[in-house]
């Protein structure tokens, strides 16, 4: 009877029956169809060079009710780098297979749980990320309560990525003290993720540690210019951008005063509805470090709102200050003066984006000059042409 008119379940089954691991490598080799049955059925003793073990759910259209018996042996292995658990329904019947490393296992580099439904042993937790000096990710499941992160931080002071679990908890000023000291000491944190259930007023102690933020109003840019000292890039967008009127507080003040506070800024991206020559000039004084500098005034050609006069003065004093900008993106009232600014000046300057600006082809080039964006500005080709010579660095327009 050929190999293959036997239904799959029944060679399954007979596979079983054969222990020997030199018997099962010679069965996967007698044809395709044995060597995938025999895939599907094998099992193996231990993995003690194992180092990542990450579980992936199942696709969508294919999700079944297949346990996972063998998930209590991932703590028997003592060379163990990454446990991960993603996407992923696991019942977890005792909470305590953490338990299930052994006190030798010390170098564990990754651990996530957070597709866990269930509470898992926060002793057994603890002493397993108290014993591994190597682990810089953490991600938490839900059932990790806000006040016992604190002591977990503690004993992780070199993560690098974490993940929290429930961020809620009544309000007690210990708790938010012991989290503020905690996150402190975490020099090294980069990426925050979970966040379940917030409760806003224990959001102030990761502000710290923030490095990159996407979304404020004036006030917040204050309080966030008052303690993030590190701060490097600041990227703030329109909410409503195509409303008529603002639904937030947002103006000029607030990147001001980042300027001032922040001396590691060096990347803007602001979006906002006015500004002023002032202001920039502020800016440039502030954070003559800054390398990419990028106001996009929402409506087209809008003049400074104090002396509705253009904002020539206030980028020239960006392109003259910030020695180092290589990125600046122009908008608002602009003449052909800001040109000559930034022919002037910007010597370093490898990316310009120009819209609804200047009045004629007259303007300085830039020999540095990698990309180029002009939008619905009153440039023909002839300023372009006469100049392509000398364009020797562009490789966008």
């Amino acid at each position: 009877m050929p190999y293959s008119s036997f239904p799959e379940d029944v060679l399954e089954h007979v596979f079983s029956f054969v222990q020997s691991d030199k018997d099962r490598n010679a069965i996967s080799l007698v044809c395709t169809s044995w060597f995938k049955i025999e895939r599907w059925c094998r099992t193996v003793g231990g993995g003690y060079s194992l180092e990542t073990a990450t579980l992936d759910g199942e696709a969508m259209y294919t999700r079944g009710s297949t346990p996972w018996h063998w998930l209590p042996l991932l703590g028997g292995d003592q060379e163990s780098e990454r446990v991960g658990l993603r996407e992923s329904e696991v019942e977890d019947l005792s909470g305590n297979w953490l338990s299930q490393f052994p006190d030798t296992c010390t170098s564990l580099v990754a651990l996530n749980i957070a597709c866990l439904g269930s509470e898992v042993s926060f002793s057994a937790l603890e002493r397993l990320v108290g014993r591994s000096p190597n682990l810089r990710t953490l991600r938490l499941n839900r059932a990790v309560p806000l006040d016992k992160l604190a002591n977990l931080l503690r004993r992780a002071h070199q993560l690098v990525e974490l993940g929290t679990g429930a961020y809620s908890s009544d309000l007690r000023p210990e708790v938010l003290s012991n989290l503020a000291g905690a996150f402190s000491g975490c020099k090294d944190l980069k990426g925050m993720s979970g966040f379940w259930d917030v409760v806003p007023a224990y959001l102030p102690a990761i502000y710290p540690r923030l490095w990159v933020l996407d979304y404020i109003e004036d006030s917040g840019l204050e309080a966030l210019a008052a303690s993030c000292k590190d701060l490097q890039e600041l990227r703030v967008f329109p909410s409503e951008p195509f409303g008529v009127e603002p639904n937030v507080s947002l103006t000029e003040q607030g990147l001001v005063c980042v300027s001032e506070a922040c001396p590691k800024l060096k990347s803007v991206l602001y979006f906002c509805r006015r500004f002023s020559n002032d202001a920039l000039v502020t800016i440039a004084r502030n954070r003559p470090n800054m390398t990419r500098f990028r106001l996009c005034i929402i409506e087209p050609r809008t003049p400074d709102y104090l002396t509705h006069q253009s904002l020539d003065t206030g980028f020239g004093a960006i392109v003259e200050h910030c020695k180092d900008l290589r990125h600046l993106s122009l908008s608002g009232l602009l003449t052909d003066h800001v040109f000559e600014y930034i022919g002037t000046y910007a010597q370093k300057l490898e990316m310009l984006s120009v819209a609804f600006a200047g009045e004629s082809d007259l303007g300085h080039h830039r020999d540095s000059l990698r990309k180029l964006e002009i939008r619905d500005c009153p440039f023909g080709d002839k300023a372009l042409l006469a100049n392509a010579a000398k364009l020797e660095t562009m490789r966008s327009l």
